[in-house]
């Protein structure tokens, strides 16, 4: 019985043993290549559960993940002879499994190297065909999308590793270099705040004109309806005073020398030199307003 359980445990270790040594796993997120005694056989193994053979195939396994460079600070100069500081990362990923192996035995170490050194280089390179100004402003973006661009193809054709960016994280200057880069910038703020202030008064300055000729418009176009409609209450009252006084005219003379005495005997320290028999006082001496004799 015991020799039955010991053959049984002794079965299971060897055949545990035969397993781990001929199945293996590349997960999602690896790259694998296997070797058959050193050389390359199967350059990309897909993700899954394979096969190999014990003591003749070898398998190493790569992260297949975008990773991070921390590219090492470089002083570097323009095209004016500045100089300047400057911390930089890249994002990277292995695209061609087997020339990586080949190129660096499989090492991230090594391929971490070769990679700092090829982007240091064109960062050189590349701030060496440039100025300041274009280095610190706006263009860097595109710089850094061309550089990325070039040395794209050089790190996949030689390592097999797809650079898919390349960041400036900061650029330091010197003291002498930072005042004259500040002074530019200033005097470029100036220059800008100037234009802006140009085009803000001649804006203004066409509101204005715009407003007073509106105005100018509005004005004489209400002087024009003003006169119109009081010409037109001035006819009409003509017309009424008219028609009121041809249907009898005698009230008409009446009521407008009541209106002329109230008016006349409106203030009691005026004195009126007036003829007795003249028209004037005819509705004073006879309601009927007839004349004298009559």
């Amino acid at each position: 019985m015991n020799n039955k359980v010991f053959s049984i445990v002794i079965g299971a270790l060897i055949l545990f043993f035969v397993a781990s040594n001929t199945l293996f796993i590349i997960k999602e997120t690896e790259r694998g290549v296997m070797l058959k005694f050193g050389k390359v056989v199967n350059a990309d193994i897909p993700p899954g559960l394979h096969f190999k053979i014990p003591m003749v195939n070898e398998v190493r396994k790569f992260d297949g993940r975008v990773l991070t460079l921390d590219v090492r600070p470089q002083r570097f100069l323009t095209v004016e002879k500045k100089g300047m500081i400057v911390d930089s990362y890249a994002k990277w990923r292995i695209k061609d499994v087997s020339t990586y192996y080949t190129a660096t035995n499989g090492e991230e170490a090594t391929a971490v190297r070769n990679m700092d050194q090829r982007i240091n280089e064109g960062l050189r390179n590349s701030f060496g065909e440039h100025s300041l100004q274009e280095v610190i402003s706006g263009e860097r973006d595109q710089l850094m999308v061309d550089l990325t661009e070039s040395l794209n193809k050089l790190t996949l054709e030689r390592y097999g590793i797809e650079l898919i960016d390349v960041r400036i994280k900061r650029i330091d200057l010197p003291e002498q270099v930072s005042e004259s880069v500040f002074n530019r910038m200033n005097t470029e703020r100036e220059r800008e705040a100037r234009e802006h202030r140009s085009k803000g008064k001649e804006q203004a300055e066409v509101i204005r004109a715009d407003a007073d000729r509106q105005r100018t418009i509005l004005e004489a176009e209400a002087y024009r309806d003003a006169e119109q409609l009081r010409g037109e209450g001035d006819a009409k009252a003509a017309a009424i005073y008219s028609s009121a006084y041809s249907q009898d005219p005698e009230f008409y003379s009446f009521v407008r020398s009541l209106t002329a005495y109230r008016e006349s005997f409106k203030n009691k320290s005026d004195m009126m030199l007036v003829d007795p028999d003249s028209d004037f006082f005819r509705y004073l001496k006879d309601s009927s307003g007839k004349p004298a004799g009559n």
